[in-house]
């Protein structure tokens, strides 16, 4: 969160300061794409870039607080999530042959992406693993960190229904961690 400072933050985001936008996004970015990634496993870059372009387009319209910004950018996600599965039914991507792949270049350091994207993939797989509307109340309010009434408004759900999601995904979460613990301590118990 950006905080007391959001409101010039903004102004200047909208009068067209790269600097101030920058801040907005580099706030926003990461949670975007895990929620993004979590709800479109494959396309969380595609459709926070095409997020970003509807928030650049809508900026100047935008009038509210931080959290309201917060909420109105992962809503404009959402909707690019659900065009794209719309659009995936109508027409389904083609596979691209490995042979056009080839000659493409690397990015510059992938083994220290890798390294750095490892806890945050295993976060986001663990909450793939829930049922989806679990998976996108936990990813909105954690996130996001959107609350309970923005997360409701959002998803079409009343405010305890979000709450209900919310604590069973956390429960389960919290099981399947237990799970994952006790297993380990067993294989290093073997090990010894």
């Amino acid at each position: 969160m950006i905080g007391p400072s959001f409101a010039p933050v903004l102004q200047a985001a909208v009068a067209g300061d790269e600097l101030a936008f920058g801040i907005l996004w580099r706030d926003l970015q990461p949670g975007l794409l895990r929620y993004l990634n979590a709800l479109a496993p494959g396309a969380g870059e595609d459709l926070a870039s095409e997020t970003w372009l509807r928030v650049v387009g809508g900026l100047r319209r935008f009038s509210g607080d931080e959290r309201s910004f917060r909420a109105w950018v992962f809503t404009i996600a959402r909707h690019r999530a659900v065009d794209r599965a719309r659009r995936a039914v109508r027409r389904p991507d083609a596979p691209v042959p490995l042979e056009a792949l080839a000659d493409l270049p690397a990015p510059d350091d992938p083994a220290t992406a890798a390294v750095d994207a490892i806890s945050t993939r295993a976060a986001v797989a663990l909450i793939a693993t829930l049922p989806p509307d679990q998976a996108e109340v936990v990813l909105l309010r954690v996130v996001a960190g959107l609350d309970v009434a923005d997360v409701a408004a959002l998803t079409g759900k009343r405010p305890g229904n979000v709450r209900v999601l919310a604590h069973r995904a956390l429960r389960r979460l919290a099981e399947q961690l237990g799970e994952g613990a006790r297993v380990r301590g067993e294989v290093a118990a073997v090990d010894r």
